[in-house]
């Protein structure tokens, strides 16, 4: 009997191991990949005028959000599917770019890129750097929204900076709902 609890506890323990080093894997890879992201945007923000957005492709480093109230700078990419969001925040396709007086949508995970994003508050600021050059936004409202409210991105007949992001933060599983943060343009 003695022989096989030590057994089950050694079995339990080697799981535990695995499962341990599993995770610090993907948070090296996810720190690579960004990494690499982040060059590649500060490479696209200064080579300076860049082809028509028609012409990016998914996973493609556009630019950089910068959150001056999280100390953050993380790159963004064309595209929102699972590949792009693991390179940084992704800019959805069918919404505009910065400075082109519509709104503009950014989705990223709540335990990579917008980690403590609900500490965000009105009067905060966001800046994104493209190589169109630096556009400045400041936080206006937050909310949460059901994963299938689509309205949130929606074209709102001025520009608007959207970030979107899985509801409610300490959950470690996929969520039913979406924290949003709208921000206006600084003049």
């Amino acid at each position: 009997m003695n022989k096989w609890i030590s057994l089950v506890g050694i079995l339990l323990i080697c799981t535990g191991l695995v499962y341990v080093g599993a995770s610090l894997f993907g948070i090296q890879h996810q720190k690579h990949v960004q990494g690499e992201s982040m060059a590649a945007a500060q490479k696209a923000v200064s080579a300076g005028a860049s082809g028509p957005s028609g012409d990016r492709q998914n996973g493609e480093a556009i630019g950089i959000l910068r959150i001056p109230a999280l100390d953050r700078e993380v790159p963004i990419v064309t595209g929102a599917d699972e590949d792009d969001l693991e390179k940084g925040v992704g800019h959805v396709p069918s919404t505009a770019l910065p400075g082109e007086g519509e709104r503009i949508f950014l989705a990223g995970h709540r335990d990579t890129v917008f980690t403590q994003m609900g500490e965000l508050k009105p009067g905060d600021v966001l800046e994104i750097h493209m190589a169109e050059g630096t556009f400045t936004y400041e936080m206006t409202d937050s909310l949460i929204v059901d994963q299938d409210d689509l309205s949130v991105m929606d074209p709102a007949g001025e520009e608007v900076l959207t970030l979107s992001t899985c509801y409610p933060f300490e959950y470690l599983s996929s969520t039913d709902q979406r924290y949003i943060i709208h921000a206006r343009p600084v003049h």
